[in-house]
């Protein structure tokens, strides 16, 4: 009773109808096992089990999408719970045998998580170094341009970045996460790696800033090698030696953990924050001047205050001594006691003697006007001295001692400038870089970012217009500030005193050092973890504490090489290309995400617009090319390199990046283009269709087929391969998934570059012309069909009809007009990797349009055709003129630029051979006795006459079909030359014989009756010689009468297969002859007849077959009704 009432309650389920009045005696029986609530009454009509209150919710209420959740699809609270917590930071391994539970890292919110380290980062080496210098130089104007560019280029990629970052969770990597998921792997790749060299390149020149500061400012004394103020290269040599000494301390820091250097980061920030005040508390200090800092001026020329003493041209003085030298010189006709007599005489420098000195304050206040002179720019060349005036009397030294002056160390220009001043407006991806600590990474990253951006631009540029009107232009364009003691020139303004802008900027040019060593071996090591470049695999492996130590030796190796150029000068402008490149390709995934529309761009930040990353890129270019030319050329090329090397390895990743989308686009766009007509003859391509054959593994049959469509691929076509799979596409699906990725398998080995499509179909037949009618898109459709050859058709003729597919597969090519390609003997057609010698013959019988022609033409343009000449052969028949027609098709080839030789055929008029006459009339016979075998089988089954009717049930019992080959005493006094053999075949209601591979038969039941026996004689002709005369062939292929019953008694052959026959006879007796050698023959393939009885399609197949015996490598073409070859350019 259990199981009956579980099964009422099943039914009553499964028809969604509700058990109501459930009666208490069938119950009775159950209440042992069960304890049932409800009475069945009205009250309480369900009858329900108390252990359904045991149930989740989810099995109780949401049953109906039980099947779902066996699926493996999680439930919608646990994926909002996982979503809710996802943590975006590296995470470090933990010990599985540790009890202690994880401590979460506090959030952070707006303030300590983007808007500090983003001024941390910005605020640099360059505001405090070369700052004055880059105003000085550039003048107020150019000055203010350079800035504003500079920071435009960084407000604008901060709007972009806001978009991109608000657009989701950004993990570890950042930027390099930013570029990666919306452009590409290969562009996330390329520049990730170069923002990584950047990023290590910045590191390097804050180490060489801070010991510059070091070297010259805070400790001189600790100058090795000499003066570095009288000589550079002993200053570079310097930076060079305490740069690496440096690095070592930083690389060992940051080795131990970043725990001190994120402790050490707030008080960094404040020592540059008070530094900056102290500058502006100093400006206002000095409104009127100071009376503390003179510079010693020559005429219009700047002095070093080494050797300048008290600034006099009294003799004796300090200058007078440096510039004048005493020299004896000889008395013309004076003479003492027989000796010349010398006088000593004052040598001094032209320049020196002309001008006059005077001292001028270096700090001329606000008050004082210095702001209109300032206004110009004062761009010099190297070795050129600074002084007041541009005039070549002033800063040329024209080839005279330059003692003390002050002289330019670099050519300056507009576009020097730009690249010296723009790593000090870099470092706005610090917020990004920290999306996993923030307590609100999609508010936190816009408002902090561009609210340090905001802050930052104000200082730069004030400080252009205060430095400005404060500093004379002359102690600016000092960049070492040896006309002042060789004291930091910005540090002159600092109140109280000059220590707290030297400690301030060392401070702020180490720490911002150590933030890019922090974050540098981070991004490698995000890179090398997508498995983007090999050969940084390596790089990919934490510590056990969880730092990428790997990534950090890698990063000191190359930041020790920045170090080693030991100028701050030349490293400025090599990582501003690389910064320059990341942001250019920041707002062009911003600009192409939101041209693209796509659904998945829905950013939280709104203050966004196309056009404003468009011209962020744009800029983004410019400065590049404006910084050095060639710096950025050699950034690009780089980035290309890294491109096409991630683009060559394979870059298996789809992150729904935008170049997928743009290439969607731009395929749509020209889709639609392509569906407003045909191509034009000259842009006229094989698109290959190729319809392989799956063996019971799913795997290609004939991959030779994929091999013939690789090699005509040298036209750059569209190619798709298809395959059958004969079922239920609801009961085949894994199997299509399965062959489709075989498929695809094979086209990569045969390095066919296209598509697989594997269609599942209850009837090959119909699925084949499915797949010829469907595949494709628009314009962009296959126009050419490869199609093996069914090799075992005459064995198939009464199984599964292989010769029908392939008629039916002929004529709905050629019904929707596309060309098709036979090759016979597919299994020795050369492999990819192969090199053929020799001919390829084109037999032109009737013209399709010139394919016939440009498939050969196109083989040879691979490399295993290469070697291979192309031979013409065209029939002419006893009207045509053979020698005119030779030259017109010589002329014709060299119009459309085919190389070939060409050669004409005669073929006369012949009688019909006996040979031909006896092949029809065999064919025939066969054709008419497997006829009469399927009307005895319906006879038998029973069933009406109606065609549809009678074959479904041959279909449903063809195992009652059995065939036996018989070669004894059929045909009496049968010749050995001659293979004729009969088959009989024999059906019984119930039973028949079955015949084993070997032949033998299997005994069949005891109540088997054998009747309907009918004799079909089949002959298997071997191809005959290439030229017999018909006596000859009449001999060899005549068999001997046979007795034959009325029944069996042979009718005459129908004129138009004898006919057929012939010219398939001709036909091969001369390709045969002339062709024999060749490695390839390729010939039109006849139309096949459009009546679809069975004895049409069988003789087309044996017409083929004569047509192509003795051939090993065979392709028959058919055109697809338009022409395809021009002479025409």
């Amino acid at each position: 009773m259990e199981t009956a009432d579980e099964d009422i309650l099943a039914a009553a389920l499964e028809h969604g109808t509700t058990v109501l009045h459930a009666n208490a005696s069938t119950m009775t029986n159950s209440d042992s096992c069960h304890d049932w609530t409800g009475d069945g009454h009205e009250e309480q009509p369900f009858v329900t089990d108390k252990k359904e209150n045991d149930l989740s919710g989810y099995e109780r209420n949401l049953y109906l999408y039980h099947e779902e959740t066996e699926e493996g699809r999680p439930r919608v609270a646990t994926l909002v719970s996982s979503l809710a917590n996802y943590s975006a930071t590296v995470q470090a391994p933990t010990d599985p045998d540790s009890t202690d539970k994880p401590k979460s890292s506090p959030k952070l919110g707006t303030l300590a998580g983007v808007y500090f380290p983003c001024m941390q980062n910005i605020f640099g080496v360059i505001l405090f170094i070369r700052m004055t210098w880059i105003i000085g130089t550039a003048g107020v104007i150019q000055g203010f341009c350079i800035i504003t560019m500079c920071c435009t280029c960084t407000m604008l990629t901060a709007i972009s970045m806001s978009a991109i970052a608000t657009n989701g969770v950004v993990p570890a990597g950042g930027p390099y996460f930013m570029i990666s998921r919306n452009l590409g792997p290969e562009f996330g790749g390329a520049i990730g790696l170069l923002f990584f060299i950047g990023t290590t390149f910045a590191a390097s020149m804050y180490i060489v800033g801070g010991i510059e500061i070091l070297v010259n400012y805070i400790a001189p004394q600790i100058a090795l090698f000499g003066d570095p103020a009288k000589d550079p290269e002993v200053l570079y040599n310097n930076l060079r030696l305490y740069g690496t000494a440096l690095l070592f301390i930083m690389g060992v820091v940051v080795y131990i953990g970043v725990k001190p250097v994120s402790k050490a980061a707030p008080l960094v920030l404040l020592c540059v924050i008070l530094s900056i005040i102290s500058i502006y508390v100093g400006i206002g200090l000095n409104w009127n001047g100071s009376d503390k800092l003179w510079m010693c001026l020559l005429g219009n020329r700047l002095l070093s205050q080494e050797h300048s003493g008290n600034c006099t041209k009294e003799e004796g003085s300090a200058l007078w001594n440096l510039y004048c030298k005493y020299q004896d010189e000889l008395v013309e006709g004076v003479t003492t006691l027989g000796a010349n007599l010398t006088s000593r005489v004052v040598k001094c420098d032209p320049y020196f003697l002309s001008h006059n000195t005077s001292l001028v304050p270096g700090i001329r206040g606000l008050a004082s006007g210095v702001f209109i002179e300032n206004l110009g720019a004062w761009h010099l060349s190297d070795g050129q001295v600074v002084a007041r005036t541009m005039n070549p009397v002033d800063i040329e030294t024209l080839d005279q001692p330059t003692y003390n002056q002050v002289l330019a160390d670099i050519s300056t220009s507009f576009t020097l400038l730009v690249g010296i001043y723009f790593p000090s407006v870099t470092g706005i991806m610090a917020g990004c870089n920290r999306s996993g600590d923030l307590a609100d990474a999609q508010r936190s990253i816009p408002i902090g970012t561009i609210c340090a951006i905001l802050t930052t631009s104000f200082v730069y540029i004030s400080a252009v217009f205060l430095f400005g009107a404060s500093f004379d232009g002359l102690l600016m364009r000092d960049k070492f500030g040896t006309s002042v003691g060789g004291s930091l020139v910005v540090a002159n303004l600092a109140w109280p005193n000059e220590w707290v802008i030297l400690i301030g900027s060392f401070m702020a040019t180490t720490g911002a050092g150590l933030q890019s060593l922090i974050s540098a071996p981070r991004l490698l090591y995000a890179i090398s973890k997508d498995n983007l470049v090999p050969m940084l695999n390596p790089f990919s492996v934490l510590s056990a504490s969880g730092e990428p130590t790997r990534a950090l030796m890698l990063t000191l190796a190359i930041c020790q090489f920045g170090v080693l150029l030991g100028n701050v000068d030349i490293l400025a402008p090599l990582l501003s290309m690389f910064f320059l490149m990341l942001y250019g390709f920041i707002n062009l995934a911003c600009a192409l995400q939101t041209l693209l529309r796509t659904p998945n761009w829905r950013p939280r930040f709104k203050y966004y617009h196309w056009s404003l990353s468009f011209i962020g890129a744009s800029l983004c270019v410019a400065v590049m090319f404006m910084s050095s030319w060639l710096y950025a050329l050699i950034a690009i090329a780089l980035a290309t390199i890294i491109y096409k090397y991630i683009e060559y390895r394979g870059a298996e990743k789809e992150w729904g990046d935008g170049i997928s989308g743009l290439a969607l686009s731009a395929a749509r766009f020209s889709l639609l283009r392509l569906e407003e007509g045909p191509p034009h003859i000259k842009n006229w391509r094989p698109q290959i269709l190729t319809l392989c054959k799956m063996n019971a593994y799913h795997t290609p049959k004939q991959r030779k087929l994929l091999a013939l469509a690789s090699q005509l691929k040298a036209g750059k076509g569209l190619a798709v391969a298809s395959s059958i799979l004969q079922g239920d596409v609801a009961l085949c699906a894994e199997e299509a998934v399965t062959a489709k990725q075989n498929l695809r398998k094979a086209m990569d080995d045969e390095k066919v570059k296209g598509f697989a499509n594997v269609l599942v179909a209850k009837d090959v037949g119909q699925g084949i012309v499915h797949l010829i009618q469907t595949t494709g898109l628009g314009g962009l459709k296959p126009n050419t069909v490869i199609f093996g050859w069914p090799n075992e058709w005459r064995q198939s003729m009464e199984e599964d009809r292989s010769w029908r597919v392939f008629v039916d597969a002929i004529h709905a090519t050629a019904a929707n007009k596309m060309a098709l390609v036979v090759p016979k003997g597919i299994a020795s057609f050369p492999e990819s990797n192969e090199k053929i010698y020799g001919h390829i013959d084109v037999w032109w019988v009737v013209h399709d349009g010139g394919l016939l022609m440009l498939l050969p033409f196109l083989l040879r343009q691979h490399r295993t055709w290469r070697h291979c000449k192309m031979r013409l052969f065209t029939v002419a028949q006893l009207e045509d003129n053979s020698i005119q027609m030779k030259k017109d098709l010589k002329t014709s080839l060299y119009n459309l630029r085919i190389d070939a030789e060409v050669e004409v055929v005669e073929m006369m008029d012949s009688d019909i051979s006996a040979y031909t006459y006896e092949r029809t009339l065999v064919m025939e016979q066969r054709n008419q006795m497997l006829k009469e075998m399927q009307l005895n089988k319906r006879e038998s089954s029973g069933v009406s006459a109606e065609v549809g009717e009678v074959q479904a049930v041959v279909d449903q019992h063809r195992h009652n079909v059995k065939v036996r080959f018989q070669d004894e005493t059929a045909v009496q006094h049968q010749p050995e030359a001659e293979s004729v053999k009969e088959v009989k075949v024999e059906q019984s209601a119930e039973s028949a014989a079955a015949v084993t591979p070997s032949g033998d038969a299997l005994p069949a039941s005891d109540n088997s009756a054998q009747k309907n026996a009918v004799v079909i004689p089949t002959v298997s002709v071997e191809a005959p010689p290439p030229s017999p005369t018909s006596s000859e062939r009449v001999e060899q292929q005549r068999p001997t009468p046979v007795a034959k019953s009325k029944k069996e008694t042979l009718q005459e052959p129908d004129a138009d297969n004898v006919r057929r026959m012939h010219t398939a006879v001709k036909l091969n007796e001369v390709i045969v002859q002339r062709s024999h050698d060749a490695q390839l023959v390729v010939l039109n393939l006849p139309s096949p007849p459009k009546q679809t009885r069975q004895s049409g399609g069988s003789n087309y197949m044996e017409f083929l077959e004569v047509l192509t015996e003795g051939l090993d490598r065979v392709l028959m073409v058919k055109g697809c009704g338009r022409e395809v070859v021009t002479i025409y350019s």
